[in-house]
C-alpha cells in the first residue's frame, strides 16, 4: 500500500502532504493580483492561455485581494472551518512587477489569521535576481512555493505553443530556486499538438531528474477566444481520449520519485469557455479512473524510478 496518501490514492497526494507539515487543513485561496505576464506583452503569449492568463477560478481582479481572500475564505470556511491557509497568487505572471508592488500584494495576504504560506504561479524568465532575493529572504519567514510553468521538454514544442522561452532558461530558474531552499512545482500539459506518448514521459522523466518538489499535470484543453483554437478550427488535431490521458498519466506517476507531491493530475476549465475535449468537464470521473486504473495496474508512483 502506498503510503503518502490519506484516501487509498496510489500517488502523494497534496493533503497528505500539508496534513504532514502543518498537522490540520490546509486550503489554498486562489487569488488574481492582476498581473500582466511579459510573454503576452512581448510575444503575444502562449497559444493556449485564456484571456483570464489561467485564473479561470481565480479571484475578481477588480477586487482588493484581501477581499477577494476574504470571500472565497468564508465559502470554503463552511465545508473547513477550522481550516488554515495558503494565499495562491494564480494569475498570469506574479512576479512581473517592480518589488514594492511584489511586496505589498504578498505580504497583505500574508498579514491575514491563520494564513500558513504562498504559492506563487510565475515563469522563468520572469524573476529577476532582485525578486530571487526577496523570495529567500520570504521563505525564511513563511511557507513559500514556487510554480513555475514548463508545458513541456521539447524545444519543438515549445515554440509551437510560443512559450517564449527554452529549456535551458527554466533548469537555471529551477536551480537558482533551489539553491534558495524554495520549493518548485512544476505545471506541464499533457495532449500538446504533435506529441507522442514518450514526449510525454520524457518530461516528466527529465522533471524527476531535476528534484522538483511538486508537480501540476493538466490536459490540454481548448478555450474560446484563445490562439489555440483558431489553429483548432482551422486544421483540427487529436485530442487526448480520456483513456488515452488515464492511460499516460499512469505510466507518467511511476517514472516521478514518491517525495514528489503530486498537487493536481488533471485540468479543471469552466463549462462556459471550453471547446474540447468536454470529458474534462466530469472532473471526479477522470480522478477516480485514474485511481482504478492505477489498482488495475498494480502501479505506484515512483515504481519504475531506477
Amino acid at each position: 500500500m502506498f503510503t503518502k496518501t490519506l484516501d487509498n490514492k496510489r500517488y502523494h497526494t497534496l493533503n497528505y502532504f500539508y496534513q504532514t507539515k502543518f498537522h490540520q487543513k490546509v486550503s489554498k485561496i486562489s487569488l488574481n493580483g492582476n498581473f500582466s505576464c511579459p510573454n503576452y506583452q512581448n510575444n503575444q503569449g502562449c497559444i493556449f492561455c485564456s484571456l483570464s492568463g489561467s485564473g479561470d477560478f481565480a479571484g475578481d481582479k477588480h477586487k482588493p485581494l484581501v477581499t477577494q481572500f476574504k470571500e472565497i475564505k468564508d465559502k470554503m470556511a463552511k465545508k473547513w472551518p477550522n481550516s488554515l491557509y495558503i494565499g495562491y497568487f494564480q494569475a498570469n505572471t506574479n512576479t512581473y512587477a517592480p518589488l514594492p508592488i511584489l511586496k505589498e500584494k504578498y505580504e497583505s495576504i500574508l498579514n491575514l489569521p491563520n494564513v500558513v504560506g504562498l504559492s506563487i504561479a510565475t515563469r522563468s524568465d520572469a524573476i529577476s535576481d532582485e525578486v530571487l532575493d526577496y523570495l529567500e529572504e520570504l521563505n525564511k519567514k513563511t511557507f513559500l512555493t514556487i510554480e513555475l510553468g514548463l508545458q513541456s521538454m521539447h524545444a519543438k514544442t515549445l515554440k509551437l505553443i510560443n512559450r517564449g522561452h527554452d529549456l535551458a532558461n527554466f533548469e537555471n530558474m529551477v536551480k537558482k530556486l533551489q539553491e534558495r531552499s524554495i520549493k518548485v512545482v512544476v505545471h506541464i500539459i499533457n495532449g500538446l499538438p504533435n506529441e507522442t506518448k514518450e514526449d510525454m514521459l520524457k518530461t516528466v522523466k527529465y522533471l524527476n531528474s531535476l528534484n522538483i518538489d511538486g508537480i501540476k499535470i493538466h490536459m490540454l484543453h481548448i478555450l474560446k477566444n484563445t490562439k489555440l483554437a483558431k489553429m483548432y478550427e482551422e486544421k483540427p488535431f487529436h485530442l487526448l481520449t480520456k483513456e488515452e490521458y488515464i492511460d499516460i498519466v499512469c505510466e507518467q506517476l511511476t517514472y516521478l520519485n514518491e517525495n514528489i507531491v503530486i498537487h493536481r493530475i488533471t485540468g479543471d476549465p469552466k463549462k462556459e469557455d471550453l471547446i474540447a475535449p468536454t470529458w474534462l468537464l466530469k472532473k471526479f470521473c477522470v480522478l477516480n479512473d485514474i485511481d482504478k486504473e492505477m489498482k488495475k495496474r498494480n502501479y505506484y508512483q515512483g515504481l519504475k524510478v531506477s
